[in-house]
């Protein structure tokens, strides 16, 4: 290693010492590799998916029949980021490990593991850009930035705020910090 490089260290984006596998709600917004606009266009305040758009939100519905301790919240999709509130609950399941029952030996029930925010959001990534890149035929290619931003919902007035700037992103779609520089909006 070259003693002369300066060390460039990542900023931490999680709580230190908070435990993302327990139930609560979580905001998070994901970010499109380069914010390259790939998930369609706002046009009058509403969003217009695309091929990509709509892979993108099917993933998203279909995560809770893949992660059982997870249930969907408030979720848009913008040219080039999704923004989604995450419920992790106990809806996990326990099942019974196969064993001789008898001579006071009874299969012991072990809980199904309890999957955290970043595995959550690390499979959507993995899924959507799987699909994406299948169908534009570039394997392995980046589709989003490599982190996420989060947010643990502390209370109703939390939710409540995060729910209504989901639900006015698109219309706010100029104002956006990830809008990119030097587009006009139609």
């Amino acid at each position: 290693m070259d003693k002369n490089k300066p060390k460039i260290r990542r900023r931490l984006l999680r709580l230190r010492g908070f435990d993302y596998s327990q139930p609560g709600a979580y905001f998070v917004t994901v970010v499109t590799h380069g914010r390259a606009c790939l998930f369609g266009e706002e046009v009058d305040g509403e969003m217009r998916l695309n091929e990509f758009g709509r892979i993108v939100e099917a993933v998203w519905f279909e995560i809770p029949s893949h992660y059982p301790n997870v249930e969907s919240g408030a979720f848009c999709i913008m040219p080039n980021h999704a923004h989604a509130v995450i419920f992790l609950n106990d809806n996990y399941i326990v099942s019974k490990v196969a064993g001789p029952v008898g001579a006071g030996l009874r299969p012991a029930p072990t809980a199904q593991t309890r999957h955290p925010l970043s595995e959550i959001v690390r499979a959507f990534k993995s899924f959507t850009a799987r699909r994406i890149n299948e169908l534009r035929n570039t394997p392995g290619q980046p589709v989003w930035q490599r982190n996420y931003y989060e947010h643990i919902i502390r209370n109703d007035d939390d939710y409540r705020l995060i729910y209504q700037y989901i639900e006015g992103n698109p219309a706010m779609w100029p104002e956006d910090e990830e809008f990119p520089a030097g587009q006009t909006q139609t």
